[in-house]
């Protein structure tokens, strides 16, 4: 047991800790990772390896990069999403858009 238990510690000591993501936004890109973490990520990541996703990725690259067309589509949905002028003051949605652009495509 304390042969596993030393193992173990040195392991954690030998493995370098990669600083959080957190650490690399802003403020307002923060409030977005928040405000994502409530309302999208339920449809825009998978819950579980075995679980389907049912939107897709979202990243700096979605709808072209083009802030604009993030944000209205946000605002006002699609067919297949909500939209959520209601829900988000147009800050939280831009703080929204600062956050998806911080994400990178080829994450999973």
């Amino acid at each position: 047991m304390k042969r596993a238990a030393l193992i173990a510690l040195f392991l954690s000591l030998a493995t370098p800790v990669a600083a959080p993501a957190q650490a690399l936004l802003d403020e307002r890109q923060l409030l977005g990772m928040r405000l994502f973490n409530q309302s999208c990520r339920v449809c825009h990541t998978k819950p579980q390896m075995a679980s389907p996703q049912y939107a897709s990725l979202l990243s700096w690259a979605s709808l072209g990069g083009n802030d604009g067309a993030l944000r209205a589509f946000i605002a006002n949905g699609s067919a297949k999403m909500p939209g959520f002028k209601y829900h988000f003051n147009p800050d939280e949605i831009d703080a929204l858009v600062a956050y998806i652009k911080t994400l990178d495509p080829a994450r999973e």
